[in-house]
């Protein structure tokens, strides 16, 4: 270390988080002031504007945590810098909130309390409010530690406890609660499991064959337009729902039309690429570059129609509760609302976002680019799953559960493949082959396709028949040969966060709600 730089280079760091803080601050303060000033017809334009405010801060802590599952595979695989990923991520977040963030947004997030059960109009702005200052403030706390969560669960969680403070345990829809600890486990396991799944075949039907590129030009085309139908119904189902709704049968034709389209435009595209390119596993990577860029385009759009309404939805019920006096269970979205939680997303993105694109692209486990690929085909498809089989799913739980679903599938692969390099090495040696005579039989295995492994593995059994591995050689080599592709520390502190998320937040929501109402009585 630079000693003689540390003090400078602490302060520029420091200088850089305070501008950062500064802006944000503006941003909050720029949405008060306008709901302040341009409150017609609104009985209390104060409570407006502090709501506001409290809107802006959420959408801004959206950005900074929830935004980085769509882009972080891309930054973790080098197939986006990550100045390229902000700047992707944020005009598509934008145009999904603004363009297909709908015009009326439910007020009470997934049904998870009954209005109808609060006292009063007053009592339901405090909830609201409540809500969304707590979500915020637990989403910030999650990015400072550099833990992922679902903004929808923050959000869930603020209005059920401050909900269960105003109108008591009853008032909470437990089995809508029961469907979101489901989702603690549903989504990152399909997440993980689908994510695996891909991984798997492009290494059977690509990178473990002798020639790559011949493998890759067959291949390729077939899972770009496979990518094409999941992303196209996805975004049919999900990211234009609210301003042309399809079912999904609709969805998946369309997309399938779309993606036969997109098989015959790409093949010869890919056929030309393949001919410049060595046969090397890296080369077969860079063919994944462009599905990967517009993937997190098309994540990053979606997201912004969907999860803007974590920001707005209370906003929008606070607004509607003010101006028509009543607790009503969709509210129309004016638009400076809308842009308070689209604009807002995005400069949470550019501001706070890199750390937590970081932890997702390279801190849980290393992405090239065919396993980014897999774990942005596993967010679309598991999504698409899920909304047909009536299962609650994050999509935050369904990125991270991808990440992590490669990285433990690296690591099986991984340790029995040094195994089997280990036995047939000892096994070499056994049956009386000298140094040299060994190192060729190893690279014989390294260089063979699968069915040439599996016919050198048959011959290394035959081998242990007549010369089989103790017990304690078996040890040695398991102990030897067992490498940690996935940290388990980014592991326990992301589970762990996930676990917490509904509880801390409603906790949170439930301190604060009766802060605000005292602050009202007094």
């Amino acid at each position: 270390m630079d000693l003689a730089n540390y003090g400078s280079d602490t302060k520029t760091t420091r200088g850089g988080e305070i501008v950062r803080i500064l802006i944000a601050l503006a941003f909050v303060v720029i949405a008060g002031y306008y709901a302040y000033t341009h409150g017609e017809g609104i009985s209390n334009v104060s409570i407006l504007a502090i709501a506001a405010a409290f809107g802006a801060y959420m959408a801004l802590n959206i950005g900074a945590n929830d935004v980085a599952n769509n882009v972080g595979p891309a930054v973790g695989s080098k197939a986006l810098s990550m100045t390229g990923a902000i700047l992707i991520a944020a005009v598509f977040e934008a145009a999904g909130a603004l363009i297909a963030g709908g015009s009326v947004v439910g007020t009470i997030k997934n049904g998870i309390i009954n209005p109808n059960a609060l006292p009063d109009v007053a009592t339901f702005i405090w909830v609201m409010m409540a809500a969304l200052l707590a979500g915020a403030i637990w989403l910030n706390l999650a990015t400072y530690l550099g833990a992922p969560v679902s903004t929808t669960h923050s959000i869930v969680g603020g209005v059920m406890g401050a909900g269960i403070a105003a109108g008591g345990w009853d008032i909470a829809s437990w089995d809508k609660v029961g469907a979101i600890v489901a989702s603690w486990v549903i989504s990152p396991v399909m997440g993980g499991v689908i994510a695996a799944s891909f991984l798997i075949y492009i290494k059977r039907s690509i990178t473990y064959k002798s020639d790559m590129i011949e493998a890759a030009k067959k291949v390729v085309p077939l899972l770009v337009a496979f990518m094409v139908w999941a992303f196209s119904t996805y975004l049919a189902m999900k990211g234009l729902k609210k301003i042309w709704k399809l079912d999904f049968v609709t969805a998946a034709l369309i997309g399938l039309g779309l993606a036969l389209t997109a098989y015959f435009v790409v093949r010869p595209l890919i056929d030309r690429a393949a001919q410049k390119v060595a046969n090397e596993k890296d080369a077969v990577n860079n063919l994944f570059t462009i599905p990967l860029v517009v993937s997190a385009a098309l994540l990053s759009f979606a997201h912004g129609a969907n999860d803007v309404a974590n920001a707005i939805g209370p906003l929008a019920a606070i607004n509607d509760a003010l101006l028509h006096g009543g607790m009503a269970s969709k509210a129309a979205i004016p638009l400076w609302v809308m842009m308070v939680g689209g604009i807002g997303i995005a400069i949470g993105l550019a501001l706070f976002g890199p750390k937590l694109i970081r932890t997702v692209g390279s801190e849980i486990t290393e992405l090239d680019k065919t396993r980014a690929f897999c774990v942005a085909m596993a967010a679309a498809i598991t999504v698409i799953i899920a909304s047909q089989l009536g299962l609650p799913v994050s999509s935050t739980h369904i990125a991270v559960g991808g990440i992590f679903g490669v990285g433990f599938l690296r690591e099986y692969l991984k340790l029995s493949y040094e195994k089997k390099l280990a036995q047939i090495e000892k096994h070499s040696e056994t049956s009386g082959l000298g140094a040299e005579d060994t190192h060729a039989f190893v690279e014989r295995f390294k260089m063979a396709d699968v069915e040439e492994k599996r016919a050198i593995l048959r011959e290394v059994k035959s081998l242990q028949a007549a010369a089989p591995i103790s017990k304690e050689e078996r040890k040695s080599l398991k102990k030897a040969t067992k490498k940690e592709l996935v940290k388990r520390s980014a592991l326990l502190r992301i589970a762990a966060a996930w676990v917490i998320t509904v509880p801390a937040s409603a906790l949170l929501s439930a301190v604060i709600f009766y802060a605000l109402l005292g602050f009202s009585v007094a």
